[in-house]
């Protein structure tokens, strides 16, 4: 089950661009860098859109415009349009539940309250692959909005980076269709002492 399609969740404007809910974001505009991908504007898909080859996989990477919570509105009409089935997608996100410098790779399950997935699951199922990109939790949960919309500190930005990186660096097995040694690679991560 190689990846065709990666999107990136995240709200589309300069004030959301350095906060943490734009951690998907970052993760997809790092492999287009990577990977000499361009990202566009496509009103059809409602976001950014690239196309480019990933260690010899055919991909599109996906920057939905329409905000986190009607994620899925730019999601489900590229996926429909090229045909491509919810197991060949992979939608990195932030995840209040994994420290900053964490990573992890799952298939499959609930949405977990994060408001892209909650719109995504409903148009294309929930069988899709998800790369939880930590950013860790506030004191109290009445704090998470304002959490999740400010800036990470430099610390938590660079932790979050070395994360993303291990990803980069566990593409050849997860573009191969190899996810459990990718779900090891990514899930492996440990941030350097």
């Amino acid at each position: 089950m190689s990846i065709q399609f990666i999107v990136g969740l995240g709200n589309p404007g300069a004030q959301y661009q350095h906060t943490r809910h734009n951690a998907g974001f970052w993760f997809v505009e790092r492999l287009a860098e990577a990977f000499g991908i361009t990202l566009s504007y496509d009103k059809k898909f409602h976001g950014k859109v690239g196309r480019g080859t990933i260690h010899g996989a055919d991909v599109r990477l996906l920057l939905p415009e329409t905000f986190m919570n009607r994620s899925g509105q730019a999601v489900a009409p590229l996926a429909k349009f090229y045909n491509i089935h919810p197991s060949h997608l992979l939608v990195a996100h932030d995840e209040l539940d994994i420290a900053a410098g964490q990573i992890r790779l799952k298939t499959g399950g609930g949405h977990g309250g994060h408001n892209g997935l909650k719109d995504i699951v409903p148009h294309i199922g929930a069988e899709f692959h998800r790369l939880r990109i930590g950013i860790g939790r506030p004191a109290h949960s009445s704090q998470v909005s304002g959490f999740v919309l400010a800036k990470p500190t430099l610390d938590e930005r660079i932790s979050i980076d070395a994360a993303i990186d291990c990803t980069i660096d566990a593409l050849p097995e997860l573009m191969s269709g190899d996810i459990e040694r990718a779900r090891n690679h990514i899930n492996g991560f440990k941030l350097p002492a």
